[in-house]
Formats: structure tokens, C-alpha cells, sequence
């Protein structure tokens, strides 16, 4: 038999070609092939591409796929040669079992744009199956007496393949008594009988053995054998007889397990034993003896399962009555199934397209499905429907496939997704129905900007703010979806006092608060003007803007600046001069301050927070003007000390102190004298002492006692110089030491002199010469300058030439300031001449030393304080009008009443003569001693 096979295999090419033919009708039909069963998984069976009119390599491009229902897929696409081939080996007789003609359809889906194509491939049948009896070994009764011409029928092999391959005769093994013929039943198939050739003798022979062959008529012919074994029994000359030779019943498909269908009948005139009549099926199926039961005693045919029409319509089936003796009869048994609508209709979906976009035009397919009714007739008569209220619609393609199709554009904005129901009814009655659900998201284009609830906004934040502190939250809505409504938050490029907008405010793109990138100073930015744009991610982004104002609210964050007096750096206090003939209400100085804040934060009030001698002096309220509150007494003291407070009216208040002071003196020589007395007052609690003053009065002390160790070292040097001079009998003139003037700390050199020496060693003949002295008038602070000094050369030095000695005149009193001369901004303008306040702290002592300077020339007579021959200058230097162009124009935030001051040459007036310019001072030569 494995030669057989091996045979058929090398034939099988050639009859694969044969057999293989594509009947395509351009669009007449589906597409036909052919194919061998039982060929290798991968045979070819078509081109499917050519007969698509597609190259290979467009079957994947165009999605194309195989789209099958309720069945194994049989076949599958090469991408590669785009053909069709088998998926796996293909038994014909599983498929078709006994048909003449298997075709096995299916349909061809073009992804891309949803055509489908039917494709019909018939199964060509081989001779792979040998015809089969059902039993190995049979026992055939045979009465002895019975006649010559005597028909047994036996039974008839099967055979799975059709036509030529399917089973075509029986042979018998030869014998003497029997022989065999063989009858065509309607349905084809071959039935072999037992023929009695010669009498039957039991007595000789009880049992005759026969080998009955049956084959059929493939290439190599394959064949079965049974055994029979015929026993001879005693006669019965009667068989039995069916009332029909075939009997026919129409049965519901729904018919209940265990109904009657029918009763067979057969009757034998014989009686006992040979009488008595057994039913029972002959050569049935399996699926016969699993569907129906036989009574063998009554013949009724009962059912043990349901039936299905829609798994076989008809059952065919033989029954044999048999009697007693071994004679039998048969009779065909034909159960027709009738269809009954128990099978709901099936939607099955083939393609679906689970988003759209919102911009699709209409007529796009969402869905491609088919629908299918097990049942038959109008009970497999389908009806397909969607709710009319939904903007799609069915459009029915080839077979029972449905797309499903829109019909409008659709708006994500107004419906985001849609739950489609596909309604399927059948024409049954009561008609059976399905529904079936699809689920469309529609997909979001970027077709919404974002949008802000207002187009402007205004918000207020207090100066002195933290940094990183957040201002203001914003927010923007974008209808659309994800990455098209996720929104950016920016601050439109903007310049402001010369810097960029970013450098102020910060906005968190994300979630749109806006932050104070540093704190804010009203008195430097009171409001900024933004653009707060909002854009969305998506292509093309879309955006909007909106106005911010953002005001800086002020805080009381800035003490009062006292403009005048200002306080001196090096520790000296400033002295302002009152004469003792001062009437009440006499201006002795005016205190200038100012706030940089605005508003109620910006309002001063003066006040007197400390006072010497209470009564004597007062202060304006909203003016700064010190003034005497009395006249003064001889016994009020020259030194008046007072501690003068500016103070704003913010919450809380701050406020800033100036010490003054005050000398009371009818001339600069009375000052001098009494100037031992004036010492700076420190009203400082001691709680002020910060870390500050401990390093600062350190450095002093290391300053103190570097000067000291210098100051020893050139006493050392200079007593040293004047031993070696004493020892050489030099004798110098003394200089007087009523030149200098001891102040309580402050030593003031009057008048400098300019020497010309000329000093030899063990000589008496010493040169000095003494010009005209040159008056370079200072005052000196205690901390400038130390204790003071004995004279350079405390004796007279006698010398051989005459010395000019030049006598100081006694010191003019006669000399006043007026009010339009004192310092500060309260005075009255006379005068033709400009100039400016001195710009600092260093400037007003030099001008207070001046004045002193001044004096002492007045009392020489030889000069005036109006800047005349031998003054210092100071109408050259500064003018006899003051003004404060060093201070900030803050005069928006408050006002300053008075006037700018003036110093004038009051002396030069009174003595009715003009100022003349020049400084008096003789041209200095030799060499110079330091003051």
C-alpha cells in the first residue's frame, strides 16, 4: 500500500497541473481555482495578484487578507510571489464528505479602500482512502433447503473518495456454491448479494468461510477484505416483507429528544421462531446511530438528539427485518428536517476605523461588517438599520457586507464619540433580531484658540515684596483636545527702564501663576504693563492674549534723610553759631530732610527730641526752622546742644535724629577762646553699639597708638637735633606760643610761617630768614591731630644777621555774622554772585575752618570774611549763594519751604567797599615746614 502512495506521489505534479485552472471573468464573478486535496501546507493554488490586476509587493501596501466565516482558514497569501496558497493539508472528505463537487468560498478584502472579491476554490478529490467494511467478520444465515438463485445480502463496503476513486466492485474468494453479484442503489451505492449456485447440504458442510474484497477504481487500485462466515440453518421458507420499500417523514427541526417519528412494518407468514420479526439498522453512520434509536421489537424510530437543519437537512438510513429462520427484508428510512427561525441573525464585523477625524468629508467609511441568518428561506431574510438621528448611514456592498458611512462633517466640540447600535432582524415569525455596538471617537484638530474669561486684568502686590512670590493666577480654556488644548502660558517681550519685562515678573508656562522674580521698590517701578499670551500644542498653535496691570502699592520703607546739617564722617560735630544779641524767634539753622516714599509715608514732622537747655530754642513742626524761643542770656552757655528728630507718618513710623551744635558768641575770637568747653554730645543709647562700632573704635585705637609710637619716635629725633644744636652754642629765637590755640581736643594752627635756614655744625653763624607769614587758616578735630605740640624751637636762637620779626596785631571783635550769612537753606539771597553748598562732609568742616581762619585775619585787619586780600577764598570757592544741587529733586514727595542761603562779605559792606578777588597771599619760598 506505501508503494501505492509513493506512486501516486510521483504522478502528482503532472496532475496538478492538469487540474488547475482560474476561470476570471473581469467582473462576471467570483474568482475560480482548483486544487488537490491533501498537498503540502504552502502549495500554490493561484495568483491572486494578477487576478487582482495588483503587483506582489501591493498586497501588503493595500492591506489585502483573506476574510473567512465559521470555518478553519484553509488557505493563505504569499506577500511575496502574491499568491495564494494552502494553509495546512485539505481533506475533501472532511469538507464534503460524499458530494460530487466541493467548493470551498471565501472572500478576498482590500484594507485601503474596503472592496472585497469572492473567491470559489474547488477541492479535486485523490484516491487516498481505501473502501472499508464495517466489520472484519460477518456470519450470513442460509436455510438449507433454500433454492438455487438464492440472494444473502452482505455488507457493502464504504468508500470516503467519489467518482472513479471511490468503490467500484466486490470479489469473492472462489467456492462451490456461492458466487457474487453486486446491485446499484439510487444513491450510487454498490451493494454486494450472496448468489446460491448449487443446493446447500448442513449435514456435510454447516459453515462455508468466503473472503469478500471490495476495490475501487483509483491509480493504484486500493481494496479491503471481510471475512464471511454462511451457516446453514434448518429451512424457513417464508421471509419477511415491509409493507414499503422506503418510507419517508418530515420532521421540525425542533422537535422534542425522545419524539416518535415513525413505525416500520414487516410481516412473515411463518410461524414460531421463524415468525418472529428483529429490527435494526443496517450499515449505518455513526452520526445515525448517535441521532436515532430503533425499537427492534416494534421498529419505531425515536430520537436521542435535537436536530439542527442547519447541520443536515435529511437523514437517509436502511432498516432490516429479520425473522427467526435468518431470512430477512430491508426497507429505506428517509427523515426530512424541516427549518424553523431559532437562529438570531449574526453581525460580524470585518474592518473598523475606531477614530475619525472631526474634518472628514462626508461619505467616509467607518465600519465594513456582513450579516448572516442561519436559517433558510424567509427566515434567513436579514434587515439592517441604524438610528436615523446619528449623521451616518448603511450602504450595502457585494454579498451581505454593510459599510457604514458618514454622512456630514462632524464637530468633536459638540459630540466627542458615538455609540452606534446596528439593528439586524430577520423575516421569521416571530422574527429574531441582534444588535450590535460600535464605538467612534472622533478625532480633535486644532480648530479652537485658547480663550481667557476677560481681555484685561488688573492686580495690585505691596512693595518689599519676597522674591519668588506668586502675583496672580491666570487662566485660558481651549475646547479642544489633548495636546490641542494643553496651553502654554508667556509674557510678550517688553522693554521697561531699560530691561526686559522677564527680568521682573516670571510666568509658570504650565500652570499660568504668575511670580515676582525680585522684590519690588515703588519708588523705582510703580506698574508694569503685560501681555499674557496663551498658546495651545497644537500644529498649527493657536494662541491669545490679554492685558495685565500690575501696581506696585508703597510701604513705609524708607526713614527720613537728613539733607542739612549733614554729619561729618570723621567725629567732628558741626557748629552752628547764635549771637548772644539774638532776639526771639531768631533763625539759627533750619533742618532739611526728605522721604522717598509717597503719600502719608512721605509727610515729616520736626520735633526736639533732646535739648541742652530746655526753653531756649524751638523747632518748626513742618518746617525744620531752629529757632531762639527767647533772647539769650550772659548766662547761658556757649555750647547749646540739641538732638533735632524727623519723623514720617507712615505705619509704623520711622524717623532719623540729627544732633546740633549751637554756639552762642558775639565773635569768632569769643568761639575761640571758649571753644575748650564744646564737645561733641553723644546721645546714642548704649544698645546702638553694634559690631560695627567695636571694629571701628579697634582700628581707631590701632591708629591711636601707631601715631603715638611715630609721635615719640620724632620727639626722640627732633630732642636728639636740638641737643647736637645747643652743644654747638647755636642760639635760635623762639617762636611765640601764643600762635597756637588749645580747644578741648581741637587744636587750630592760625598762621603757618615759611623758614629759610641755613644751620652749619660748630658754627655760630646761623641764617634764618622770616618772610611774610602766609596764613593758612584750618581747624583740626581732636582725632585729626592729637594733643598739641610744644613749639618747634622753644628758645630764641641768636643769630649774626638782623632778623625781621613780624608782630601779630591783636585780634579785631568787631565782627558779626548776619542772618543772610549762616549756613543752611533758611537764609535770605542778597548778593549778585552764584555758587554752590559744599557737596560734602569734608567740604563744610573745611568751610568752618575757614571761617575761623577769616576771623583771625579780621583781627589783623588785614583781611575780610567777603573774600577780599588775605581771605581764604571763599567767595571764589563757593559764592556767596548756596544751593542744594547735590540732593535728589525729591519734590514730589515733599515740600521744603525757605530759601537757598547766601554767605555775603558783610564787613566789606559795612565799610563800604566792594570785594576785591585774590587771596593776598605772597609767593612762598625756601623750604617749607609742615603744619
Amino acid at each position: 500500500m506505501a508503494d501505492t502512495l509513493r506512486g501516486w506521489g510521483c504522478i502528482e505534479p503532472l496532475l496538478l497541473l492538469l487540474l488547475l485552472e482560474t476561470l476570471w471573468g473581469a467582473g462576471a464573478g467570483p474568482i475560480r481555482y482548483s486544487v488537490l486535496e491533501e498537498l503540502d501546507k504552502g502549495s500554490f493554488v493561484g495568483s491572486i495578484a494578477k487576478d487582482l490586476g495588483l503587483e506582489p509587493q501591493e498586497l501588503a501596501e493595500r492591506g489585502v487578507r483573506i476574510v473567512s466565516r465559521g470555518r478553519t482558514r484553509l488557505f493563505s497569501l504569499n506577500p511575496r510571489s502574491g499568491s495564494l496558497v494552502t494553509a495546512g493539508r485539505i481533506d475533501r472528505e472532511e469538507l464534503c464528505a460524499q458530494s460530487a463537487r466541493c467548493v470551498v468560498s471565501f472572500n478576498i478584502l482590500l484594507e485601503n479602500n474596503m472592496k472585497i472579491y469572492g473567491v470559489e476554490i474547488e477541492i479535486i478529490d485523490i484516491n487516498d482512502n481505501f473502501p472499508r467494511f464495517r466489520d472484519e467478520d460477518v456470519k450470513v444465515k442460509v436455510n438449507e433447503n433454500a433454492a438455487t438463485g438464492t440472494r444473502l445480502a452482505l455488507p457493502f463496503a464504504r468508500d470516503a473518495d467519489v467518482s472513479m476513486n471511490s468503490l467500484q466492485s466486490y470479489k469473492l474468494s472462489p467456492n462451490m456454491h456461492f458466487s457474487l453479484e453486486q446491485k446499484s442503489g439510487t444513491d450510487g451505492q454498490k451493494y454486494p448479494e450472496l448468489v446460491l449456485e448449487r443446493p446447500l447440504d448442513r449435514e456435510k458442510v454447516a459453515v462455508h468461510d468466503l473472503l469478500l474484497t471490495a476495490l475501487d477504481g483509483g491509480d493504484p487500485i486500493l481494496s479491503s477484505s471481510m471475512h464471511i462466515h454462511v451457516v446453514v440453518l434448518d429451512s424457513n421458507d417464508n421471509a419477511p416483507l415491509f409493507t414499503q420499500s422506503e418510507y419517508r417523514v418530515t420532521v421540525p427541526e425542533n422537535i422534542p429528544v425522545g419524539s416518535r417519528l415513525l413505525t416500520l412494518t414487516a410481516t412473515d407468514p411463518d410461524e414460531g421462531v421463524n415468525g418472529e420479526l428483529t429490527y435494526s439498522f443496517r450499515n449505518e453512520e455513526d452520526k445515525i446511530s448517535e441521532t436515532f434509536q430503533l425499537d427492534s421489537s416494534l421498529g419505531e424510530i425515536l430520537t436521542l438528539q435535537s436536530l439542527d437543519y442547519e447541520e443536515s437537512r435529511f437523514y437517509l438510513m436502511e432498516v432490516v427485518a429479520q425473522d427467526g429462520g435468518a431470512l430477512l427484508a430491508s426497507a429505506k428510512v428517509l427523515v426530512t428536517v424541516q427549518d424553523v427561525n431559532d437562529n438570531v441573525p449574526e453581525v460580524i464585523l470585518t474592518s473598523l476605523a475606531s477614530s475619525v477625524s472631526e474634518d472628514c468629508p462626508p461619505g467616509t467609511a467607518i465600519a465594513l461588517f456582513s450579516v448572516h441568518d442561519g436559517d433558510s428561506g424567509e427566515n434567513g431574510e436579514i434587515v439592517c438599520s441604524i438610528p436615523r438621528n446619528l449623521p451616518f448611514k448603511l450602504e450595502k456592498s457585494v454579498d451581505n457586507y454593510y459599510h457604514l458611512l458618514t454622512t456630514k462633517a462632524l464637530d468633536r466640540e459638540e459630540i466627542s464619540d458615538y455609540n452606534i447600535t446596528i439593528t439586524v432582524i430577520d423575516s421569521g415569525n416571530p422574527p429574531l433580531s441582534t444588535e450590535s455596538h460600535i464605538s467612534l471617537n472622533v478625532a480633535d484638530i486644532n480648530d479652537n484658540p485658547p480663550v481667557f474669561p476677560h481681555t484685561s486684568y488688573s492686580t495690585y502686590i505691596l512693595e518689599n515684596n519676597p522674591r519668588a512670590i506668586s502675583i496672580l493666577s491666570v487662566t485660558a480654556h481651549d475646547p479642544d483636545s489633548g495636546n490641542n488644548a494643553k496651553i502654554t502660558y508667556s509674557l510678550a517681550e517688553d522693554m521697561f527702564q531699560g530691561m526686559s519685562l522677564s527680568t521682573y515678573v516670571f510666568i509658570n508656562s504650565n500652570t499660568g501663576i504668575l511670580y515676582a522674580l525680585g522684590s519690588f521698590d515703588y519708588e523705582q517701578v510703580k506698574d508694569l504693563q503685560l501681555w499674557v499670551m496663551a498658546s495651545d500644542s497644537g500644529d498649527p498653535p493657536l494662541s491669545s492674549n490679554m492685558s495685565l496691570s500690575l501696581f506696585v502699592l508703597d510701604q513705609n520703607d524708607n526713614a527720613p534723610e537728613i539733607l542739612y546739617p549733614s554729619i561729618p564722617t570723621d567725629g567732628s560735630t558741626g557748629v552752628e553759631l547764635a549771637p548772644r544779641s539774638a532776639e526771639p524767634g531768631y533763625l539759627v539753622t533750619k533742618v532739611v530732610a526728605v522721604d522717598r516714599d509717597s503719600g502719608q509715608n512721605a509727610w515729616l514732622s520736626y520735633h526736639l527730641l533732646k535739648v541742652s537747655e530746655p526753653g531756649l530754642f524751638t523747632v518748626g513742626l513742618h518746617t525744620g526752622e531752629v529757632r531762639t524761643a527767647r533772647a539769650l542770656l550772659d548766662r547761658d552757655a556757649l555750647k547749646q546742644s540739641l538732638v533735632v528728630v524727623v519723623q514720617d507718618h507712615g505705619q509704623p513710623p520711622l524717623s532719623a535724629t540729627v544732633t546740633l551744635t549751637v554756639a552762642v558768641a558775639d565773635s569768632i575770637p569769643d568761639v575761640l577762646a571758649d571753644l575748650d568747653s564744646l564737645k561733641p554730645s553723644s546721645y546714642a543709647d548704649d544698645s546702638s553699639l553694634t559690631l560695627y562700632l567695636v571694629v571701628a573704635v579697634a582700628i581707631v585705637s590701632c591708629v591711636f597708638l601707631a601715631f603715638v609710637i611715630v609721635l615719640l619716635a620724632l620727639r626722640l629725633r627732633r630732642w636728639h637735633s636740638s641737643s647736637q644744636l645747643q652743644a654747638s652754642g647755636s642760639r635760635l629765637a623762639g617762636m611765640p606760643t601764643s600762635h597756637f590755640v588749645g580747644v578741648d581736643g581741637v587744636r587750630a594752627f592760625l598762621q603757618t610761617y615759611s623758614h629759610e635756614v641755613s644751620l652749619t655744625a660748630d658754627s655760630r653763624n646761623s641764617h634764618m630768614i622770616f618772610p611774610q607769614p602766609n596764613y593758612a587758616d584750618t581747624l583740626i578735630s581732636q582725632e585729626s591731630c592729637g594733643k598739641s605740640e610744644p613749639p618747634l624751637i622753644s628758645e630764641k636762637i641768636n643769630v649774626n644777621e638782623e632778623l625781621g620779626v613780624v608782630q601779630q596785631a591783636p585780634p579785631n571783635t568787631d565782627w558779626r555774622f548776619s542772618q543772610a550769612q549762616r549756613p543752611g537753606t533758611s537764609g535770605s539771597q542778597n548778593g549778585d554772585e552764584t555758587g554752590t553748598w559744599p557737596n560734602n562732609q569734608f567740604d563744610t568742616e573745611m568751610l568752618q575752618a575757614m571761617i575761623l581762619a577769616s576771623a583771625s585775619e579780621a583781627a589783623d585787619g588785614g583781611s575780610t570774611l567777603g573774600g577780599g586780600a588775605g581771605t581764604m577764598g571763599l567767595s571764589a570757592r563757593y559764592g556767596p549763594q548756596f544751593t542744594l544741587q547735590h540732593v535728589p529733586d525729591y519734590r514730589q514727595n515733599v515740600y521744603i519751604p525757605g530759601s537757598n542761603a547766601t554767605l555775603t562779605n558783610a564787613a566789606g559792606k559795612r565799610d563800604g567797599k566792594a570785594p576785591t578777588g585774590g587771596n593776598g597771599n605772597k609767593k612762598k619760598s625756601g623750604k617749607k615746614e609742615k603744619k
